[in-house]
């Protein structure tokens, strides 16, 4: 384990000898990323430190500058400021690991450009103008939500510049870059975010058909597992790390029998058993069984190295190899891929991977003893374990394959595995405009006629936005999705005002889903109940208790937003988050008619008037809660009070008009006129 040592500024340097110190101190002696690391190096292998779930690619660092963050061939990051930045990462890394390096990255690029752009790249000229002019390049460069995290990030940076002395003017800075508005439904912004969340229809009608069509192992692996992230929202990740038996069954009472998989969510909550709806149990035991048989050779693979780690595996018919010293290339190319394959690919290889190699006379290629060792080093980083916090290995894994067993352009190795990674996913699903996905390779295409792009992660959006839509609760859609906190939910919904809209509308005259002025009414009217609907509900939009219906075109809104009271707030049962404000609501009621209750008791001037104001609050707010409360009433049911009896502005000014009158009308200034 690194040894963490803590930095500490000395008060009487000014901050450039401080900076230094910094700078001095996480070379020497931190050792975050390896006692051997290159601090001087401008990219940095920290993959041994970080290890990110179901990818296996290397995790580098790479220091480099804004213009150029995207660049094989970048530019690094000018002194001083690459110094403080290698140790700025090492240095947080020791005290607030991460998995998300890339984060504090990007707002270490964004800082320096800010620098450049002020004439030098010294850390210790940060000041309040410089991390402003930072801040909107991140508004500038990224989407809203990527800008506020960075800007976060920033943040921090300022905050350790500040608390350790390392700049020239000690700057309290904090980051203004606002959090986006997830619950607005409406308008452009929201269709933007919507289409960018969930997968588009011509993607949802075309992956079933894929899925049929499939004929290469790729495609295969790809469709199967896009059916199962259609079942139920999940994280590739979690996809990525299910065990080979991961089917559960249990009888349900009618003759059949209800089916789900075993998941080990990715951020937290306890493992857990999906159960699969019955309209999509067919198609996920199929597709786990497609998946099975691609991936059963690598099984057997691993079974053999977890027995024998200092032994090549060799098929039955290769066994006798293991006896020769001197092997041929083609039998090199035997024990290594799968299919026959030129000669000149088992050469190449071993020229790259085996330092003592023949000199190919005679057709005479490599010891056997040195393929051997070469073959072992390519084993998978960690095995025989793939995911150590569930110690999943790769002979009980699911998603374990040989070699470029489903890659398309290359050859497949018979006795090398390796995981299938996120990323093997992701392009085959059109992340990459220069590879071709599941979708081009079976000719379907977006309606305008471009390339269908999908991400695995919109899939967990469309069937939250499904479970929404449907009524599920929102303790259900949580548990669901495998999360510890209901909050987040409202991230993943994406219910467009037009179905909420048509939610309440179908509610509308069924007294099993409405409760209010509304359950019974389209029974006395002579028109379609869906055409009444559309009259008494034309609009809704999200307030603090639940959806207003009121239609701003025809007026404003004449209760000032006081929604407790007006006839047109609408509130859905099992909505977790504006339950919780009715219930602050109520006790914050009860607790300030008590106040009023005691200061009519000690007799102050017009405390009957909010005793009055406050038991009627009290009251209205105590019948929605009996509804929401009531366990007879299901989940979604859509719930409208009765108005209540406010007074109209216009009544207002009647009442104190006539107010006025009654007054003596010889009174002025509170002195009455003596009449002689």
């Amino acid at each position: 384990m690194s040894e963490i040592v803590v930095f500490v500024p000395r008060a009487e340097l000014d901050a450039q000898a401080n900076l230094e110190g910094f700078i001095e101190f996480c070379r020497c002696r931190l050792t975050v990323f390896g006692k051997d690391l290159d601090f001087d190096a401008n990219k940095w292998d920290v993959s041994e430190t970080i290890e990110l779930k179901a990818k296996y690619h290397a995790i580098r660092m790479v220091f480099s500058n804004l213009e150029t963050s995207t660049k094989k061939n970048f530019v690094p990051m000018q002194e001083p400021y690459l110094s403080f930045a290698k140790g700025y990462m090492r240095n947080q890394h020791a005290f607030r690991p991460t998995d998300n390096v890339s984060g504090r990255l990007v707002a270490l690029r964004v800082l320096e450009a800010a620098l450049l752009e002020a004439g030098t790249a010294d850390p210790v000229r940060v000041d309040s103008h410089i991390l402003n002019r930072a801040a909107q390049m991140l508004k500038d460069r990224l989407a809203p939500a990527t800008a506020y995290r960075a800007g976060g990030q920033l943040e921090l940076v300022s905050e350790f510049l500040c608390v350790n002395h390392l700049t020239s003017i000690r700057t309290i800075w904090h980051n203004p870059i606002p959090r986006p508005v997830e619950g607005v439904r409406v308008g452009k912004v929201f269709d933007d975010r919507r289409t960018a969340k969930l997968p588009s229809e011509a993607a949802l009608g075309a992956l079933p058909k894929v899925y049929r069509l499939a004929t290469e192992p790729g495609d295969i692996l790809v469709s199967s597992a896009c059916a199962v992230l259609c079942s139920a929202p999940d994280r590739i990740n979690e996809l990525l790390m299910l065990p080979e038996k991961c089917e559960v069954r249990q009888p349900n009472g009618e003759n059949g029998e209800h089916f789900g998989l075993r998941w080990w969510p990715a951020k937290g909550a306890d493992p857990m058993v999906k159960w699969v709806v019955s309209s999509m149990s067919g198609v996920v035991q199929e597709a786990i069984e497609r998946i099975r048989r691609l991936t059963d050779e690598a099984r057997t693979v691993a079974r053999w190295y977890e027995q024998n780690p200092t032994k090549i595996y060799l098929t039955a018919e290769l066994q006798h190899l293991r006896t020769k010293e001197w092997l041929t290339l083609r039998e090199v190319a035997d024990i290594l891929y799968a299919e026959a394959v030129d000669l000149g690919v088992a050469r190449e290889w071993c020229k790259k991977n085996i330092a003592v190699a023949g000199p190919f006379r005679k057709n005479v290629a490599v010891r056997f003893a040195d393929l051997e060792a070469a073959v072992l080093k390519w084993l998978p980083r960690g095995f025989p374990v793939m995911v150590d916090g569930i110690g999943l290995r790769y002979s009980d894994a699911l998603f374990v394959i040989l070699r470029n067993g489903v890659e398309v352009n290359k050859s497949s190795f018979r006795c090398i595995i390796e995981p299938v990674g996120q990323g093997f996913i992701w392009n085959r699903l059109g992340a990459r405009d220069d590879q071709k996905s599941i979708f081009d390779r079976a000719g379907f295409t977006e309606y305008d006629g471009s390339s269908i792009h999908v991400t695995t992660h919109q899939f967990r959006h469309y069937l939250n936005t499904l479970a929404q839509a449907g009524g599920l609760s929102q303790l259900d859609i949580a548990k669901w999705s495998g999360r510890k906190d209901i909050r987040q939910n409202e991230v993943y919904d994406h219910e467009s005002n037009e179905s909420l809209l048509a939610r309440v509308r179908e509610a509308v005259g069924d007294d099993t889903r409405m409760f209010g002025p509304l359950a019974a009414a389209s029974r006395k009217n002579l028109i379609p109940r869906v055409q009444f609907a559309r009259l008494k509900v034309p609009t809704a939009h999200t307030t603090e208790f639940g959806y207003c219906i009121h239609d701003y075109v025809m007026a404003p809104c004449q209760m000032h937003r006081d929604c407790i009271n007006c006839g047109e707030q609408v509130c859905i049962k099992g909505e977790v988050e504006k339950e919780g404000r009715t219930r602050l609501a109520f006790a914050e009621a009860t607790r300030l008619l008590q106040m009023a209750e005691k200061a009519e008791e000690e007799g102050d001037f017009g405390a009957s008037e909010w005793v009055e104001h406050h038991r009627a609050q009290m009251e209205r707010l105590s019948s929605l809660m009996e509804i929401l409360e009531n366990p007879l009433v299901p989940s979604g049911a859509v719930i409208r009070l009765s108005p209540a009896n406010v007074p109209s502005r216009l009544e207002h000014a009647v009442a104190a008009r006539l107010g006025y009158e009654e007054q003596p009308k010889h009174t002025i200034l509170g002195i009455q006129e003596v009449s002689r």
